[in-house]
């Protein structure tokens, strides 16, 4: 019995197959029984592996399927999978049963409906043949009423015919006093009213009294043309009342020659006085060119629109009338239309030539692109006047850039002049002005944005909403030729040459020379536009006005950049020489207004040489401030400790003194000359480098030549001698520590020291350590 429970448990798998889990909740009917009678679907069928144990599916072998489950099941799971099958079967064959009933009785109610719809079919095609032979009738009744119909239709537009005609005659009896009630009111009407008359006249004018009719009204219409001739030549007339003058004159068949004659002069006055109207506004002419000009009452857009307006829209209007009156004639309109465009451009253009400020550029871009916009309606009339236009805007936009070339340049000098009054500015003790950095950076900037500013001004002519910017010349000539050579380029050498002018240009009587500290500054604007100013500019500028490849040629930036170092090296050589000058100013004074003959012997270092090096310091420190500091050539470690003689470096003191004696002047003359023979040559205006080193450098070398040569020209007794050995070591120590190379100085001091003794009476010098002693107590 167990194994009968157990068979019961197990057979109770999906599909009743063998090898489904035990202790699953019985046999699971499929979802129906139509779904077990047509299987499973394509879908699923192709999903499923082929399985001949599945009773279910579409490949069930019985004798497999039998096989395997006795092979496989014991006794109790035969047993109960055979009563399921039966309760699977009972349920199947009930299904059908319910399925038939359910519908038997819509078989029989299907085929009594189809058996009713016949019967109606067959009255429905028995009254469609009644309808088709009532139809029949009324189509013949039809026909004789359109019959009748078309006849009293025919009747009635006879009858018509003789009423229109009736109303013709009755219209032409009566033109004669419509013309002349309508002449002298409403002659457009009248007009209108004989021309429609005219052809039926002229057609029965064989009859009398059409004839009588034609003679009248012809009377009557050259009446008309007489007074309309009249109004013609000695009214004023706006255009709109001179077209239809004159298009009623050619409807009355009048000369088309000589109306075409008035009408010109009509519009020629009509637009002279347009012309006229806005010459009004402008100043008189001064041949001589002394008066002032008072500014214009109104601004250029006013005018602009006023002549837009006014003769440029008249001028339209009567040129478009003229074509639509006398059709495709132009002979005689292009010439009238020429010289009054050529008067009106040269009344702008003397408007144009009043905005001598700057102003509002975008004002006068409006204004010069609503003239364009303008004038593009004359250009069918007028086509060289396009090219007149356009040279006409291209003259203003130039002379736009060059007035910005001006005030830039008046800019600058007045940075400069700013610059000047900071740097001459009395300074309270205590109390610092701005340094050359701050100087040279507030001049730089506000150069650099005021040129910018400028661009951006000059932009406002190439916008793409500005209609003449697609015209050739701003788009290639104007560019280059106007913005970046005639302005940017232009202003950058007028910078370079202007600069350089405080060195090249010779100082006139009486005018102040420039300070030395404005040479320095202007040496290191010059250089920083050298480096890189010159080089952002032009891309600025490239960015903003992009030239054609097909343009004129530009200027290179390397060839800016050279004039521009050219002028940063003249203006820095000049600085030295000036420097320098002020420094042998002061040592020349003080050997030409010493007695070096009847000296006293030397106990203090001179003054002069105690001011030569605060001088040289101070400018030590004001080059500092704008330049680097250069290279300096190795050094001795006793530089500043050299011994100072009144003989040559390479040689001791005590060899050659007992030798050194006024009876022997020669021999020492000859060593002298024999050391200047293996020393290395000084070249004392030599162009200097940009660092400070380089310019003490020339500094010192043109004051110390300047020594030299004053110590040539003197004769010194013995403590004359002695004072140059004590001034000149006293130099030594201090002045070797700005040069480049401290030999410079110190072969300088060596020939300053044998001049000394060359000129001597009584060469004997002093010694060594009381001229060190002096110079460290001074």
């Amino acid at each position: 019995m167990a194994e009968v429970a157990a068979g019961d448990g197990a057979g109770s798998g999906a599909g009743g197959s063998p090898e489904a889990p035990a202790g699953g909740g019985g046999w699971r009917r499929p979802h129906g029984p139509l779904q077990r009678y047509y299987g499973p679907s394509a879908a699923e069928a192709a999903e499923a592996a082929p399985d001949p144990t599945d009773i279910n599916g579409p490949h069930f072998d019985p004798e497999v399927f039998m096989t395997k489950v006795r092979s496989e099941c014991p006794l109790g799971q035969l047993l109960a999978r055979e009563a399921a099958l039966g309760r699977e079967i009972r349920a199947l064959d009930s299904d059908m049963q319910t399925l038939l009933y359910e519908n038997y009785n819509k078989f029989i109610s299907a085929t009594d409906t189809i058996r009713k719809m016949k019967v109606d079919f067959r009255h429905m095609e028995a009254e469609m043949d009644d309808l088709a032979a009532n139809m029949a009738a009324i189509s013949a009744s039809s026909a004789r009423v359109s019959a009748a119909l078309q006849d009293r239709h025919r009747r009635g537009a006879q009858l018509a015919g003789v009423q229109a005609l009736l109303r013709k005659l009755q219209a032409l009896v009566e033109v004669p006093g419509r013309l002349r009630c309508w002449a002298g009111t409403e002659p457009a009407r009248a007009l209108r009213c004989y021309s429609r008359a005219r052809a039926v006249l002229r057609h029965y004018r064989h009859l009398p009294s059409f004839r009588a009719i034609e003679d009248e009204s012809h009377a009557i219409m050259a009446e008309l043309a007489q007074r309309l001739r009249t109004r013609l030549r000695y009214e004023k007339l706006d255009p709109k009342e001179l077209t239809e003058c004159v298009e009623m004159l050619l409807q009355l068949e009048e000369p088309p020659e000589e109306l075409s004659e008035e009408f010109l002069s009509q519009a020629g006055a009509l637009l002279e006085a347009e012309l006229a109207a806005l010459e009004a506004e402008l100043p008189a002419s001064d041949p001589s060119g002394t008066a002032t000009t008072p500014p214009p009452a109104s601004d250029i857009l006013d005018f602009v629109d006023r002549g837009s307006s006014a003769f440029v829209g008249t001028l339209c209007q009567l040129a478009g009338s003229y074509r639509t009156l006398f059709g495709g004639d132009a002979g005689r309109l292009e010439p009238f239309a020429a010289a009054l465009a050529t008067r009106y451009f040269g009344l702008l253009e003397r408007r144009l030539a009043l905005e001598r400020g700057l102003g509002d550029t975008s004002l006068l871009v409006r204004a010069l692109d609503r003239f364009h916009r303008r004038l593009r309606a004359l250009l069918e009339l007028l086509p060289e006047g396009g090219a007149a236009a356009a040279a006409l805007v291209a003259r203003a936009a130039r002379e736009r850039v060059d007035r910005y070339l001006r005030a830039l340049q008046t800019f600058f000098l007045g940075c400069l002049g700013d610059v000047r009054q900071a740097l001459a500015a009395p300074r309270p003790p205590g109390k610092e002005g701005p340094g050359l950095p701050d100087l040279l950076a507030t001049l730089a900037t506000s150069v650099l944005g005021q040129l910018k500013a400028v661009l951006a001004y000059v932009q406002l002519f190439t916008a793409r909403d500005v209609a003449f910017a697609s015209l050739p010349y701003f788009k290639g000539e104007f560019c280059v030729a106007a913005v970046r050579e005639g302005l940017v380029v232009a202003f950058v050498r007028w910078l370079c040459r202007t600069a350089r002018g405080f060195a090249d240009g010779p100082a006139e009587r009486g005018a102040p020379t420039a300070p030395p500290a404005l040479l320095l500054l202007l040496a290191r604007l010059c250089l920083d536009y050298e480096n890189s100013t010159i080089s952002y500019i032009l891309t600025l500028t490239d960015e903003q006005f992009p030239p054609q490849d097909s343009g004129p040629a530009v200027t290179p930036g390397p060839a800016l950049c050279a004039e521009a170092r050219a002028a940063a090296q003249r203006l820095l050589d000049h600085y030295v020489q000036v420097q320098g000058a002020a420094v042998a100013q002061m040592l020349r004074k003080s050997v030409e207004t010493r007695d070096w003959l009847g000296t006293v012997e030397p106990r203090n270092v001179r003054a002069v040489m105690k001011r030569v090096v605060e001088d040289i310091t101070a400018i030590d420190v004001q080059v500092g401030q704008l330049f680097e500091e250069g290279v300096r050539r190795a050094q001795s470690s006793d530089s500043s400790r050299r011994a100072f003689s009144v003989y040559s470096s390479s040689r001791a003191p005590g060899r050659y003194a007992p030798s050194y004696t006024p009876s022997a002047p020669m021999d020492t003359h000859l060593l002298s000359n024999i050391q200047k023979l293996f020393s290395e040559r000084i070249d004392i205006f030599s162009p200097v480098e940009f660092n400070k080193v380089s310019v003490l450098t020339g500094i010192i070398k043109i004051s110390l030549k300047t020594l030299l040569e004053c110590v040539r020209l003197r004769t010194l007794g013995r403590f004359g001698l002695q004072q140059v050995q004590v001034d000149g070591h006293y130099l030594q120590l201090y002045l070797w520590r700005f040069a480049s190379d401290e030999r410079v100085v110190q072969g300088l001091l060596d020939e300053v020291a044998a001049s000394a003794a060359h000129r001597c009476l009584d060469p004997v010098p002093m010694e060594h350590s009381v001229v060190e002693l002096i110079c460290e107590r001074g």
